[in-house]
Formats: C-alpha cells, sequence, structure tokens
C-alpha cells in the first residue's frame, strides 16, 4: 500500500476468533508499530462478532499518534459518546459508520461518516453532513429524514448487494458483487427502485 501512495487505511478487527480487549489492543498496536500511514479502527461487531470497547479504544487513541480516528458501527451511541468525551484532547476522530447515526453521532461532537449512503445519493448525505458540522441541526434533520428510507432499504439484503444493485440503477456500471455474496431477489430490487424514485434519483418509467 505504501508503494501505492496510500497513506491512510481502514482497518478492520479481528474475525472468526473472538480476541478479549487486550487481545484487541495488542492487534492493532502491532499494525501501528508496523505501518508508518495513518489508522482508522472499524468497529463494526455485527460482521466480526466482537465490539471494541470504548477503553480499548481510548487507550489506544491515546498511546499510538497514527491510530487518528474510529469508524464506529456498534449501533451503541452511549458507547460513541463516551469515546468522543475520552477522546476530546486528542488529535483522534470519531466517524460514524451507521448512515442512520450520523447526525446524532456528529450532534455528540463526531466528525463525519464513512457512508453507504453517500454512494447512492452524495448531494443530499454531503449537504445533511456540512449542515450538521456547522450545528444547523435542525436543517440536517430535514434531509436526514428524506434519507431514512435509503439507509434502511440498503440494508434489507446483506450489504453491499443492494447497494451495488441502486449504483447500477443510476448509471454507475459497478457490476455484481463477488461470491458469496449475490445480486439482491427481485422482491428486494423492487424497494430499492420505489425509494430512488421517491429521490428523484431515477425517473418512474
Amino acid at each position: 500500500m505504501k508503494d501505492l501512495g496510500i497513506d491512510t487505511h481502514l482497518q478492520i478487527s479481528p474475525y472468526q476468533n473472538k480476541p478479549t480487549q487486550e487481545g484487541l489492543y495488542q492487534h492493532y498496536k502491532a499494525i501501528a508499530e508496523a505501518v508508518d500511514g495513518d489508522i482508522i479502527i472499524y468497529n463494526v461487531p455485527g460482521r466480526t462478532g466482537r465490539n471494541i470497547e470504548a477503553e480499548t479504544t481510548i487507550k489506544l487513541a491515546k498511546d499510538f499518534n497514527n491510530i487518528v480516528a474510529i469508524k464506529e458501527a456498534s449501533g451503541n451511541i452511549e458507547q460513541i459518546r463516551k469515546i468522543i468525551d475520552g477522546t476530546r484532547d486528542l488529535d483522534f476522530s470519531v466517524v460514524s459508520g451507521d448512515d442512520s447515526l450520523t447526525l446524532e453521532i456528529i450532534k455528540s461532537g463526531g466528525t463525519g461518516v464513512i457512508t453507504v449512503a453517500g454512494n447512492i445519493d452524495p448531494k443530499r448525505v454531503s449537504e445533511m453532513v456540512h449542515l450538521s458540522l456547522e450545528k444547523k441541526f435542525e436543517e440536517a434533520k430535514i434531509i436526514d429524514d428524506k434519507l431514512r428510507d435509503l439507509y434502511k432499504v440498503l440494508f434489507i439484503e446483506t450489504n453491499p448487494s443492494p447497494a451495488h444493485y441502486a449504483l447500477r440503477k443510476i448509471g454507475i456500471p459497478v457490476g455484481s458483487p463477488r461470491l458469496p455474496l449475490v445480486d439482491v431477489k427481485n422482491e428486494t430490487a423492487k424497494q430499492i427502485d420505489k425509494v430512488l424514485i421517491d429521490l428523484e434519483l431515477i425517473s418512474k418509467n
């Protein structure tokens, strides 16, 4: 990655082996000490089977200057607020890993989102995030409410299969997902179509 000029990378926590919190700490410690670039921790217990607890994240942020952020997809807003509070004095960012929680996380002190919905409707998602960062929360909520159905429909089957379908539908030729993921069912496709029509991202006919 360094040879390609990549200097910041997202590192998902280990899956399958269900490490302890100490194991998670040592895992990220080994990465931080082995690479020159900046590291964004990715906490997504729904996919890995293990949550990175707030105390572990805070300790990593304090101990390693090149651990610069966390993408938090635990869905636990209290945990996320605890991380934000524990890293306020550090050069460390907490970003949403759940589109549906982005507004709430930014209101709590987060700095943005690594988004799924933003691939489909980047204009609205970007506008919502920027309004939130400007503390124009009422205006941001209007857009966020409009995007709620998109957030939902992109996960009615395993992500990123719905996103692949939606991107193809709006004219971005990303192809089909690779196995073991497959294209969405016809019924799912119809639900996605309806949301895209409602958002005026595609025409009805």
